[in-house]
């Protein structure tokens, strides 16, 4: 559930107003099926052997992102990944095919915290922001948090669909089955962190913020071989001391969100209670004990949503 705190300015007891920032163009067609490599399946072909340094033939980091989506984003991959997509739409119960995302930017944009998110010298901290600036296209942006459920079916699910979507990750329900995350990371999934023990952070003192956040980031690289550097506060609550230990365990970024989904139903941050571009959706790893569904219930009731106001699914980490 979205909270009063996370609806609200922090430090005031006003709700915001009608603040749309412009949201996150992720736009990967895929988290796809696993290449091995952890590489989504869909990727341009020889994309990632492009973009190693030292290689002959190299050019800049951004001239090599933008040869390999010319290839990702070529008709014709586009035309057979919609046509893979159709297919599994089909098999998975969706009401429509899930829309092509549109094609990242080479360089991602620059991201400010949002209005009334601010906490004092946050110039220099991660920032805060439910949306991401996509230049007006229609793409927005799925993550899951926590990581209670563990629903194998999520995981072929996605990877047919080719639906992109970041992990959020607290070690206190994944240190159970860290292999079903590392199934999901093979697929192309970004993990990211949420935390050792998902505690209300502004309660806690910085060195145990620190604590929370730099700890999960030392068991997410150990399991997983890589460092986060995007960083959700649990339920969205956070203070000055929250971004700076975050800051400092190496975070960049610090997504919140515009929009939570369920299997029944939606519900919004903004005043409109309506989808914009870039907005950031929240959903969590839940069953049928917690919801009314399963995962694939809940995914197939917010694609009916995205699709039916226009939009696609991109991938948060190709923008921020």
């Amino acid at each position: 559930m979205i909270t009063q705190a996370a609806y609200r300015a922090p430090g005031t007891g006003r709700w915001r107003g009608r603040t749309v920032l412009v949201a996150l163009l992720v736009a990967a067609l895929g988290s796809g099926c696993a290449t091995g490599s952890g590489e989504p399946a869909n990727s341009a072909p020889g994309a990632s052997a492009a973009g190693k340094p030292g290689q002959a033939g190299a050019g800049a980091p951004h001239e090599q992102k933008a040869a390999g989506l010319d290839a990702l984003y070529s008709p014709e991959n586009v035309r057979r990944t919609q046509a893979a997509r159709a297919v599994a739409a089909k098999r998975w119960g969706l009401a429509s095919t899930p829309l092509p995302a549109p094609r990242p930017p080479a360089v991602k944009p620059a991201i400010s915290t949002r209005e009334g998110f601010e906490v004092e010298g946050g110039d220099e901290l991660p920032p805060l922001f439910t949306t991401v600036p996509v230049d007006g296209k229609k793409v927005v942006f799925l993550t899951m948090d926590d990581g209670s459920e563990k629903d194998p079916e999520l995981l072929r699910m996605m990877s047919e669909l080719k639906i992109p979507y970041t992990a959020f990750l607290s070690d206190y329900v994944i240190n159970n089955n860290y292999g079903y995350f590392k199934q999901m990371q093979d697929r192309g999934v970004a993990i990211q962190n949420h935390t050792l023990n998902h505690p209300y952070m502004p309660g806690l003192s910085y060195e145990e913020q620190k604590r929370e956040i730099c700890g999960q980031q030392d068991l997410l690289e150990k399991n997983y071989g890589k460092r986060p550097t995007l960083f959700r506060p649990p339920y969205g609550n956070y203070n000055a001391d929250t971004l700076r230990a975050a800051k400092e365990c190496g975070i960049k970024a610090a997504p919140i969100w515009a929009s939570e989904a369920y299997p029944d139903h939606m519900e919004w941050r903004e005043w409109d209670r309506d989808m914009h571009p870039g907005d950031i959706i929240l959903t969590h790893f839940r069953g049928r004990d917690e919801w009314k569904g399963t995962m694939p219930d809940m995914i197939r009731h917010v694609m009916k949503v995205v699709t039916d106001k226009g939009y696609a699914v991109g991938r948060l980490e190709d923008y921020v």
